[in-house]
Formats: C-alpha cells, structure tokens, sequence
C-alpha cells in the first residue's frame, strides 16, 4: 500500500510540474495549485490514467499533499530561495503525506487511510496522549527503511538563566576547540567507513543496468551512506545538546566563528575532510537549540584573524601557516597553543558583538 501511494503521488508530482513547465514555455501561461488541481481531476478521467482514482488502497490526500508541495516549491524559486523543481525518481527518496482527515491516532497506534491495521512503528521518542497531531509524513529512504514523522505541538521550556561565556574554534584535527581548553576530536566518519565504501561502489559498477543485482548493490552502498550519515547526526546532537546543557551551565553566551566553507571546499587537499565535518549543520544545531534553551549563540566576522592574535596584548602578526600550532607573541613573550588562543579570541570578539550590536573589524 505504501509502494503504491509513494508511486502515485511522484506520478502526480512529476505531472504536473511538467504541465506547469510546458504552460509557461510554450503559452506564457502561470498554473498554480488550483490549475493543477483540476488539472489532475481531468487526468482522472482519461481512459490511460483511469487507474490514479480506482485504486482502493491508495487515499486520495498525499496526491492533493503532492500538488501543495509543488506550490511550494515553486514558491520558494520564485522567491530566489531555492532553484527549479526537479522531477522525483523512483530510486529516491519517496514521501507521501496525511492531513487530520486521513489518519488515527489514539496516542499510541497509528492507523493511515485505506489501511485495515495500525502501523507497526519502533517509537524514537513518546508523544504526549493530549498532543494534536495534526500532520504525518511517511517516508522511505533509498536504503529501503521507512520512517514516520509527526506534527504536533510541542513546548520546550526554557532552562534556569545564567551567567558566564563560552568560545569555539573549528577546525579539522580537533572539530572544536573550546576557550577553556578542552579539545574534541574530530570522528572522521567519513574517512573511517571510505574504504568499504569504494568496494561497494566498485561492486555496483559492474553489475549489469536494469539487474536485481545491481539493485542489492545500489541499496548496499545506501546503507553504507546512511549509516557514514546517521553516525555524524548523532555526533553532532550529542555534542551540540552537551554544550548547550552541560558545559554551559554556568554559562549563557556561546561565540563561534563563521566559517566560508563554500570558498574553503575550493582546497582541494581538504575538501574531503571539510565536508565531512560538517560545521554548518553543527552551528545550526547549535542556533536553534540555544533558541529554545534560552541562551545566546553569537558568529564572529569569518575575517576576524582569531589564531594570529594574541590573546593577552591583542598583537596580531602578519602570516601563520596550519603547520604553526604553537607560537611564541613576539611583543608579549606569551606562548600559544594555536586553537586554544583562537577560541579566546572568538570568545572576546563574540562578547564585543553583544555589548556593541555590531561585527568585529579585522583590525578592530
């Protein structure tokens, strides 16, 4: 039931944004959700697509859900938020989503439209009995496993104030380095699991196209994205939830460096390990959660020149290679440890952004 209503909403999906982009191309004309709506009902009543609303074990909710969707991608180009609409396929990853009318929930079973049984689902976390659900989204990944999302309402209380500041240096040896002088290893999930990674995709390769072979092998090296994936998820919550309710509970102000990862991926000698960090995705865990928790997350200026400043007389030299990790200041006499001193510095650059309500210069 699930292939089937994954199946028919990409087949919607597909068609009408194909209709919409022959409409603007060839007639200058703008079709949105209702035109694809009664779009869709007419290619109901075709003879060679009579078969989208006689299906008995597919709701008609997660089709009229595709066409929302497409609105809202469209939307989003429209709006320079994202690019064009590309078309579904079948290999990836499929969804199909349910409004109030097409599901039950009694707080512990789920039951979707056209389905005699309840879900048999491996809760992640409880759900409140009292909380309304008003949204589930089903869906499938490329390495076969289905997951289940619901949207309901949920209250996040903030945590007791505090007081005192914590500063972050990225990098890639160590991923965080923190101002009062502990050091996170980076896990390196990537390079770990690379090896086993290339042998499967060497095995996918010389399976023959259109094969059940080639289908196993294509959802091995799934499974082996996936998991490279999930484990860098969890790294990331962990330690991004640690900061925030650990170590910072004595402290309120958390100041991180802003990172152009986008011109830094041009090194070709450190793409791999840069991608594999994963530093935006861990500062944007790091915005949200301290959003809910109520502390204050504070990005320094990406030209502020955090490891070539000194931390005590502020002096600031002309050139330090990444194979200098440890300096002597040449007008202080202070000797460094390269990442520590630059966590200072993001921290004192960070607070200088809260007190004035302004970016830090490079020369400031």
């Amino acid at each position: 039931m699930l292939a089937r209503t994954f199946g028919c909403a990409r087949f919607v999906y597909n068609s009408m944004l194909h209709q919409r982009s022959e409409a603007w191309q060839e007639r200058q004309e703008h079709m949105g959700y209702y035109q694809t709506s009664a779009a869709l009902t007419l290619l109901k009543k075709t003879e060679e697509h009579a078969w989208l609303p006689n299906i008995s074990e597919v709701s008609c909710v997660p089709l009229q859900q595709a066409l929302r969707h497409l609105q809202t991608a469209f939307s989003n180009f429209f709006a320079k938020r994202a690019k064009f609409p590309n078309f579904k396929k079948k290999d990836g990853r499929q969804s199909a989503e349910y409004t109030a009318s097409a599901f039950k929930w009694d707080g512990v079973c789920l039951k979707l439209a056209k389905m005699k049984l309840p879900l048999p689902i491996v809760w992640s976390r409880t759900i409140p009995k009292a909380a309304k659900v008003t949204t589930v989204t089903v869906s499938k990944d490329t390495c076969g496993r289905y997951h289940v999302s619901l949207l309901c309402d949920d209250a996040l209380a903030a945590k007791s104030a505090a007081s005192g500041e914590l500063g972050i240096d990225l990098g890639l040896t160590h991923f965080a380095t923190l101002c009062t002088g502990e050091k996170i290893e980076a896990p390196k999930l990537f390079r770990r699991n690379e090896i086993k990674l290339a042998k499967l995709q060497r095995q996918l390769s010389k399976k023959r196209k259109g094969s059940a072979n080639r289908r196993k092998a294509r959802c091995k090296v799934a499974r082996m994205h996936a998991k490279t994936a999930d484990s860098r998820k969890d790294f990331l919550h962990k330690l991004s939830t640690r900061l925030i309710n650990r170590l910072v509970h004595d402290r309120q102000v958390i100041a991180i460096e802003t990172l152009s990862v986008k011109n830094m991926l041009k090194n070709r000698c450190l793409a791999k390990s840069i991608s594999d960090a994963s530093w935006p995705e861990f500062t944007r865990q790091l915005k949200y959660k301290a959003q809910w928790y109520g502390r204050t997350v504070i990005s320094v200026d990406k030209w502020f020149p955090s490891s070539k400043r000194c931390s005590d007389c502020g002096h600031t030299v002309a050139k330090m290679p990444l194979t200098v990790r440890s300096w002597t200041c040449p007008c202080c006499g202070s000797t460094h440890e390269r990442d520590i001193n630059a966590a200072r510095n993001v921290l004192a650059a960070g607070l200088a952004v809260l007190a004035h309500g302004e970016s830090v210069s490079p020369m400031s």
